[in-house]
């Protein structure tokens, strides 16, 4: 199946997306972690858009996207999925969100209720006080001093290798391409989540929610069960084998996950 690319002129600039479906069907928006792009969904689009309208976007900052002039929030990433939305007539969509695109996806639901839906949050923290003081406290996640060498290259890649299959050299190098690409920072997009209160936004949600637990991700599968008990509607699944690039990872398991849950709401 044809994956169709394009860019919409925003209020960031140039905001680029791809999809895949037939453009009448029901739409899917998909919402990447950081620092990666669509391509974390290009197995999974073709898949969905055999059925709905699957549409991947990169946020603003990374893939092909314009980062704007205000600073990156999960907040100004969800009204800029919704400009998208709105460029492209679509009224109402589910909206699937892995890592950060899991938190800018509940901030969609929140801000623009009419807009979303269904959620899909796969790999989502639940950004609390507690998370913030956690992340304050930590480590950066992703960034690496250039090196005249390239060795810097190698480090990034480090950074991520343990939390990634081990046969899988190909995940980690999308991995690296995208985060190379980013006109962002590299750390935007983790910062943007650390800060995030979502213990004050995720009242707000109340349509129906699957959570999609990667249990071989240290990272988000613990906080699946905080997500569940602030979610009225909400729902557990657990991909088997999962890890941090569950989407480009286990691209079927994840596609059936989600398309079983929007075949019971239809």
């Amino acid at each position: 199946m044809t994956i169709r690319r394009a860019f919409a002129d925003l209020s960031v600039g140039q905001v680029h997306y791809a999809e895949c479906g037939k453009r009448e069907a029901p739409a899917v928006l998909l919402l990447h972690q950081s620092p990666r792009s669509y391509a974390e969904y290009r197995a999974v689009l073709p898949l969905i858009g055999a059925e709905r309208r699957a549409i991947a976007m990169d946020t603003a900052g990374f893939g092909d996207s314009a980062a704007g002039d205000l600073p990156a929030s999960i907040e100004q990433w969800a009204h800029v999925a919704c400009e998208l939305l709105e460029s492209l007539s679509l009224r109402q969509v589910d909206v699937v969100g892995h890592h950060t695109g899991g938190v800018i996806a509940l901030e969609l639901a929140a801000s623009f209720p009419d807009r979303v839906r269904s959620l899909v949050l796969s790999s989502t923290p639940y950004t609390d006080a507690a998370f913030r003081l956690a992340r304050a406290h930590s480590p950066a996640i992703d960034h690496v001093e250039p090196s005249a060498d390239g060795s810097h290259l190698m480090a990034l890649w480090q950074r991520r290798q343990g939390f990634y299959p081990a046969n899988r050299p190909d995940l980690l190098q999308a991995f690296v391409l995208d985060a190379l690409k980013a006109s962002g920072g590299l750390e935007d997009g983790h910062r943007a989540v650390a800060s995030y209160r979502m213990e004050e936004r995720i009242g707000r949600v109340q349509q129906p929610t699957l959570i999609i637990r990667a249990p071989d991700d240290p990272f988000a599968s613990p906080h699946a069960h905080e997500l569940m008990q602030h979610l009225a509607r909400a729902r557990l699944v657990d991909i088997a084998g999962a890890m941090v690039p569950l989407p480009d990872q286990l691209p079927e398991p994840f596609a059936r996950a989600v398309l079983e849950f929007l075949r019971e709401l239809a």
